[in-house]
């Protein structure tokens, strides 16, 4: 029996020993699976556990103006996040949150319900708060609310040239202006951190694993002291003219660099696009609005003309009665027919019907060309977005009164932009510059593009005193005359066409573009006002010739341009007979393209010869009886060249002293001539 009960022993011991022993085995190959054959499998599994890679964004470049006044810059603030599944009573979480962020509690109180009902473990309640409202947060002492050190974007001067920089989103990515078109380079290269947590997740330990390479500062061409001027003389100018909206370029006509650009209505880059906000306030106007010119594209065909033709400043050009027809289609000069006066009188005066005879004897294809030549129809390579091209049809889509329309600044659209860069091309000599933006590029400087030539120098400087003359006896005399400065230009006025009625409006689109001084330009200012209203308030020139005036004597004085005439004010009673635009009456077929407009209109007498530039003294002060005979014409503001002209349409007999405009007469303006007796015309620069 002993035997038996040892031997069953035995067997019990040896089934426990094997058991043991296979027991042991299998965690022997259990721990040889764990720690050698999948060990780098586990230690992966664990460090995803146990870890976490969190991407450090780089900071965002800035943006500064050409004298090293920040723009544009980012600032860091903390944003607050929850884990709603963590949250131990919602309604009360978001009482709490909704009190010191001064956000909607039900709002909150239902995202966070969202958020939980779908298993979310993560919510932004809010994004760079202000400090005094994490500082209340952090008092709490509450695990649940959490805190993400992240950069804001700001802009401190606020509206100022903020179509040019743009703006950035909640995730701090560019939306509008340079801070879009060149994100690339704002927003640099994220790094990384690897951070180990504990069992609920907090943080314990970090390592950087790659740095953050920052975004590379941009410098401009922009001038804070003129771009803030520009913006405040735009906006008055749109508003008291009852317009819809503006905008001003400011331009060196040699470097290309862009010292304003400022555009109406304006915006504010820290705030978001509120609900109901008008969707053109951050439209750049100046850059992808195109419109019609009117009166200021006559710069274009005048130089055509004297490129193309045996055309001159002094060529006497046949205006007619103040009509012109052609393929039914008739122009009439407002208020009255300008007879035959010189080319130059033509831009100074505005002469719709004398524009046409010259674009006539110009030609569509060399229009075309010069149009072209100008960079119109063509973006100007400006790193800004959305920048439009213009309008400018093919020579093989003109119709039959296409040329007729052209040479009047109308059937093509054109942007501000595209017009200061045109204007340059004439105060620089004839060469075409193309707009530079950027100065900088972190600490690298961003070449100027070699400019072409598009005009012969001796075309272009017989246009810069042509412009003068339109500024001294022409459309612009009473509005863009400067103290101390010579300066040159030309106005327009375009009728715009609404295409719902089929009709033209009382609205216009009213332009200036010129520059000073003027034998040696050193800035380019064009001025656009769309659709202004209020009749004859509403043109070129009451509307935008102020606006230049304005902005650009700041930008001579920031720049400190030498004065090239005396330091006085034009004579007030000289300035009040500057003529006034006014829009031509068009019959027979119409083009909803072609808006059309007429300029410098100075009533006459039927069948007497026009007297440019001052008009003769009022009757009620001459003598009780006066003497008869021939009266002096006024030469005073006038080229030597339209002078001459003036006296051989008259018939008058004169003796010129000097070189340059005439500043003196002698018998003065509106004196009665005696039998024979020459004029005395005294010239100087």
């Amino acid at each position: 029996m002993e035997s038996v009960a040892r031997n069953r022993a035995d067997k019990r011991l040896m089934w426990f020993g094997g058991a043991i022993l296979f027991w042991g085995a299998a965690i022997l190959i259990r721990l040889f699976s764990l720690q050698v054959l999948h060990h780098s499998d586990y230690l992966r599994a664990a460090h995803n556990q146990q870890e976490a890679t969190v991407e450090i964004a780089a900071p965002r470049g800035s943006i500064f103006d050409r004298s090293g006044q920040l723009l544009a810059g980012s600032v860091k603030r903390d944003s607050v996040y929850i884990d709603p599944l963590q949250v131990p009573d919602l309604q009360v979480a978001s009482a709490i949150l909704a009190g010191v962020l001064q956000i909607d509690r039900a709002s909150l109180y239902g995202r966070m319900q969202w958020y939980a009902a779908n298993q979310r473990g993560f919510m932004w309640v809010a994004r760079t708060i202000e400090l005094e409202q994490y500082e209340r947060l952090r008092s709490l002492h509450l695990d649940w609310i959490r805190f993400e050190n992240e950069s804001r974007r700001n802009y401190p001067r606020n509206t100022l040239a903020a179509h040019v920089i743009g703006a950035v989103d909640g995730e701090e990515t560019g939306q509008w202006g340079l801070e879009k078109s060149l994100e690339e380079d704002l927003r640099g290269l994220p790094g990384s951190v690897r951070v180990l947590t504990d069992a609920k997740g907090r943080g314990i330990d970090s390592h950087e694993e790659t740095e953050p390479r920052p975004g590379a500062d941009l410098t401009l061409t922009i001038d804070e002291r003129i771009q803030l001027p520009a913006q405040e003389a735009i906006a008055r100018a749109v508003l008291e003219s009852h317009g819809e909206s503006g905008s001003v370029v400011v331009m060196d006509p040699y470097r290309g660099d862009i010292l304003a650009i400022a555009s109406y209505p304006p915006f504010d880059p820290n705030q978001p696009p509120g609900r109901g906000e008008n969707p053109t306030a951050r439209f750049n106007h100046a850059v992808s609005v195109p419109f019609e010119p009117g009166s200021v594209f006559k710069v274009i065909t005048l130089s055509a003309a004297l490129e193309t033709t045996d055309l001159q400043p002094g060529s006497m050009i046949n205006c007619g009665n103040g009509s012109f027809t052609m393929a039914g289609r008739t122009v009439h000069e407002a208020h009255h027919g300008y007879g035959t006066m010189p080319m130059e009188m033509v831009l100074a005066k505005s002469s719709n019907i004398g524009a046409i005879q010259i674009g006539l004897r110009v030609g569509s294809a060399k229009l075309y060309e010069y149009v072209r030549r100008f960079g119109l129809g063509a973006r100007t390579g400006i790193q800004l977005p959305a920048e439009s091209p213009g309008i400018v049809r093919k020579l093989t889509k003109w119709r039959t009164t296409s040329l007729m329309s052209v040479s009047m600044g109308h059937e093509v659209g054109v942007t501000t932009l595209q017009l200061a860069q045109a204007c340059s091309a004439v105060a620089n000599g004839g060469l075409l510059v193309p707009p530079r933006l950027i100065l900088k590029k972190g600490a690298e400087t961003v070449p100027v593009v070699s400019p072409h030539r598009i005009l012969k120098p001796e075309t272009a400087i017989t246009m810069r005193k042509m412009m003068e003359g339109v500024v001294l006896y022409g459309t612009g005399k009473r509005y863009a005359n400067l103290k101390g400065y010579s300066s040159a230009g030309k106005t327009g006025s375009a009728q715009i066409f609404d295409y719902a009625t089929g009709h033209y409006t009382h609205s216009y689109n009213a332009s200036f573009m010129g520059f000073a001084p003027v034998t040696n330009p050193a800035i380019v200012v064009v001025v656009t006002v769309n659709k202004t209203k209020g009749g004859s308030a509403g043109y070129g020139g009451p509307v935008a010739g102020p606006v230049f005036r304005e902005v650009i004597t700041e930008a001579l004085r920031v720049l400190d341009v030498p004065r090239d005439l005396p330091d006085t004010t034009p004579d007030e009673a000289d300035t009040k007979v500057a003529d006034a635009d006014a829009p031509p009456i068009i019959e027979g077929p119409q083009d909803p393209l072609v808006l059309e407009e007429a300029e410098a209109q100075v009533p006459a007498a039927s069948n007497a010869a026009p007297v440019y530039g001052p008009q003769p003294p009022p009757a009620s002060m001459a003598p009780a009886a006066p003497e008869t005979g021939p009266k002096a014409p006024n030469f005073i503001g006038l080229s030597m060249r339209s002078a001459v002209a003036l006296a051989q349409a008259q018939g008058l007999p004169v003796v010129l002293a000097g070189t340059g405009i005439v500043r003196t007469q002698e018998p003065p303006p509106g004196a009665v001539l005696r039998g024979g007796e020459r004029i005395r015309v005294d010239l100087a620069r």
